[in-house]
């Protein structure tokens, strides 16, 4: 009996120190509305679109007299995810944000009834998050990050013939497999050899990189799982050294060093999302409005890679890109 009551009473202690840890200063909430925000890990594509958000959000009449927003940025895991949904449960938000497809995922299986709304989720349909682009879902709208992959690819090509190209993805992440399913099936419609090397496993930038480089691939295609994005940086200065172009659609990928980059835009992942938000605190069914798809897309080329790989790049291939760098 009476240790019942002090299970009873460790449980209700753990739960006062989740709202403690979610809410700045412990204090109460004393906004109309609650909005508690998702993000999968904390990588700059994110930080950009949430930026956005806000700055949409306080646009739109949403401000700190009238929302309370609070934000996590658990670890990049499902465990640490589900974790901070089930908080965001007991504290009775009004509306859940969420950024990346695997936070994503988490939050349709975890949040009760509770809308929500996401940004930055690379093929929503095909990575099992919405049910179809006209209607997400019940409680779910949001945005699709998803770009044409295969411009990326045939761009590439115009460069350098395409007979080999290797990936780094994570099995657990559903926005690398998307793209990863993709590039298997233009790599078939390429004739070209594809080599997979997943980083959600004991497997990490390292190994992957000197897997591909065994392989010889002609290209590397970097995805947008979290351990790829952290290690993005050392991945093109290790495949530059080697003579191997990187593609990405990671925002900013070829200002960082990819060769060609096909980039939707944070900003207006952000401000989509806010619109949604706004709409959704206003009364409209989440279920109502249809996945959005990004209109602000780049196709962005490094002229200096370029050069450090000793590749031409022919006029028609400026010509298409939205943005050279010099």
């Amino acid at each position: 009996m009476v240790e019942g009551r002090l299970l009873k009473l460790f449980r209700i202690a753990l739960l006062l120190l989740a709202l403690c840890c979610l809410l700045p200063g412990g204090s109460s909430i004393a906004a109309d509305k609650l909005i508690a925000v998702l993000l999968t890990c904390d990588l700059p594509r994110y930080r950009d679109a949430h930026k956005a958000f806000m700055k949409a959000l306080v646009a739109k009449g949403y401000d700190q007299s009238n929302v309370e927003v609070i934000t996590q940025t658990p670890n990049p895991d499902p465990i640490s995810w589900a974790n901070s949904i089930r908080k965001f449960n007991a504290i009775g938000a009004n509306l859940i944000v969420t950024y990346g497809a695997p936070a994503t995922a988490v939050a349709v299986r975890e949040a009760a009834d509770i809308p929500i709304v996401f940004a930055d989720v690379y093929g929503p349909v095909e990575a099992g998050v919405a049910k179809s682009m006209q209607s997400a879902g019940k409680n779910l709208a949001g945005v699709s990050s998803k770009v044409p992959l295969v411009t990326l690819v045939k761009t590439a090509s115009e460069l350098k013939t395409v007979r080999s190209i290797g990936v780094l993805y994570n099995a657990r992440e559903e926005g690398a497999l998307v793209q990863l399913r993709e590039m298997t099936r233009i790599a078939t419609q390429l004739g070209a050899a594809l080599t997979a090397v997943n980083l959600g496993g004991r497997t990490g930038v390292d190994q992957g990189l000197a897997t591909l480089f065994a392989a010889k691939v002609d290209y590397i295609y970097v995805s947008e799982c979290t351990a790829a994005s952290r290690g993005f940086d050392k991945i093109v200065h290790r495949a530059t050294e080697q003579k191997i172009p990187v593609l990405t659609l990671m925002p900013g990928g070829a200002a960082r060093g990819a060769l060609i980059s096909l980039e939707a835009d944070p900003a207006e992942q952000g401000q989509a999302a806010a619109d949604y938000a706004a709409r959704i605190l206003a009364g409209r069914k989440a279920g109502q409005l249809p996945v959005i798809t990004p209109k602000k897309v780049e196709l962005v080329v490094n002229l200096k890679v370029a050069r450090s790989l000793d590749l031409h790049v022919p006029f028609p291939v400026l010509a298409a890109a939205t943005k050279v760098l010099k």
